[in-house]
């Protein structure tokens, strides 16, 4: 009978240390999904500045466009956080975007192989990074679940585990794109 209190004063313990380390291992999950996410936007940063000087020979009446590549690249290196970062994000995507939109116009430029190979690449980044941001975003999800479903939320409030922020896109670019066949 006196080893009641003791049994179950060991399992409220190994279930406190078994939840607080659930928490650490889910904010080390977020913090290693955000690092993957740099990884991958590093590796877009690195492209552009390649594209741009391979593109610039051949588009001297558009360098406004391509200001606003580098512009947009060197606002997007500089952002801190997911909320910032996604902002400067969407605004890189739209700046590429237009950049590839006036290569169309450039039937030499279009043919060149370094370009090509170079939007080839940047196409297959743009895929790890949306990958990358899913993982984080899911990452996210469960950490925030876990810090605020019951009987974790106790210990994450005692800890000062606080709710992270999901990666989200602009708003402008959730607006479907508008096509035209003229």
């Amino acid at each position: 009978m006196a080893y009641i209190p003791l049994i179950l004063a060991a399992v409220i313990i190994a279930w406190f240390v078994a939840a607080y380390n659930k928490l650490v291992r889910f904010r080390n999950q977020i913090k290693n999904a955000w690092h993957q996410i740099d990884v991958q936007l590093k590796r877009r940063y690195d492209l552009i500045p390649n594209l741009v000087e391979v593109v610039k020979d051949y588009m001297a009446y558009e360098q406004e466009t391509l200001t606003r590549v580098i512009e947009a690249r060197g606002a997007a290196l500089s952002a801190k956080g997911p909320a910032a970062q996604a902002k400067a994000e969407g605004i890189l995507t739209e700046t590429l975007k237009s950049l590839f939109a006036v290569v169309e116009r450039y039937p030499e430029l279009k043919a060149n192989q370094n370009v090509a190979s170079l939007q080839e690449e940047l196409t297959g980044t743009e895929n790890k990074i949306s990958f990358a941001r899913q993982f984080y975003n899911d990452s996210v999800m469960t950490y925030n679940n876990a810090i605020q479903s019951i009987p974790t939320n106790f210990i994450a409030s005692f800890f000062h585990f606080a709710q992270e922020a999901y990666f989200e896109t602009e708003p402008e670019s959730r607006a479907a794109p508008k096509a035209s066949l003229r």
